[in-house]
């Protein structure tokens, strides 16, 4: 196993940890005389994770290290820590419940999209708007965590995170969209060349239908014929 591999499934252990950290509550421990509270060590673990993921994708970029597992468990990774951060902060109460559908009901609504747009041949890349809606993503969440205990930060916390709602929900139009065009111009083109094939084949049944029909019209010509004896004079 590669790093960038080992980082990303780092990056799914990290989830639970995140989990326990975000809602049990007097998880925390000293360092000094600073006490680190459970909302730090779980933005803490949140941005180790988000760090992973950046620090992984490079990694196997620069030394050609991108594998299959890998391109594979990298937006499992993705979707698994989000998902866990939106549903813990829902259960703490900080974040209205259908902000966090939303968000991961676009992520795996765009996971789907991409693999049916690999079954067709294509493969959908991801677009500024996705990226800038991770990065918002990750800096909402970030203030949302700290809202636990700062209620101060909430409203700020708040406006963060609708823009990470407009953003997914804009990104998610343009895969939507990029994804149509591709596959309304897969099902034109196979249904031009379904059309050929059918006018090939009826050709070619006319060309055996006329040849039958000239050797039919040939054969009989000469059963017709009725062979006589020379005259003898």
């Amino acid at each position: 196993m590669n790093l960038p591999n080992a980082l990303t499934i780092l990056r799914i252990f990290f989830v639970p940890l995140l989990v326990a950290a975000l809602v049990q509550e007097g998880v925390g421990f000293q360092i000094g005389s600073v006490k680190v509270t459970n909302e730090w060590l779980s933005l803490a673990i949140f941005l180790v994770a988000a760090a992973t993921d950046l620090l992984d994708g490079y990694l196997a970029r620069r030394w050609k290290q991108v594998t299959t597992i890998g391109t594979l468990l990298d937006p499992i990774a993705d979707k698994l820590l989000v998902s866990a951060a939106l549903i813990s902060l829902v259960q703490v109460r900080a974040l209205p419940g259908w902000m966090a559908v939303l968000i991961i009901g676009r992520e795996f609504a765009v996971s789907g999209l991409r693999s049916i747009a690999a079954t067709e041949g294509y493969t959908i890349k991801a677009s500024d708007l996705g990226k800038t809606k991770m990065f918002c993503q990750v800096v909402a969440i970030s203030v949302m965590m700290l809202a636990v205990r700062h209620p101060e930060l909430h409203t700020p916390g708040l406006v963060l995170m609708w823009g990470v709602v407009f953003f997914a929900m804009a990104s998610a139009i343009s895969y939507f969209g990029k994804f149509w065009h591709k596959i309304d111009e897969g099902v034109k083109n196979r249904r031009r060349h379904e059309l050929l094939v059918l006018e090939r084949k009826r050709q070619r049944a006319l060309r055996r239908q006329r040849r039958s029909n000239g050797s039919s019209g040939t054969a009989g010509g000469l059963a017709g014929t009725i062979w006589k004896p020379p005259e003898v004079s």
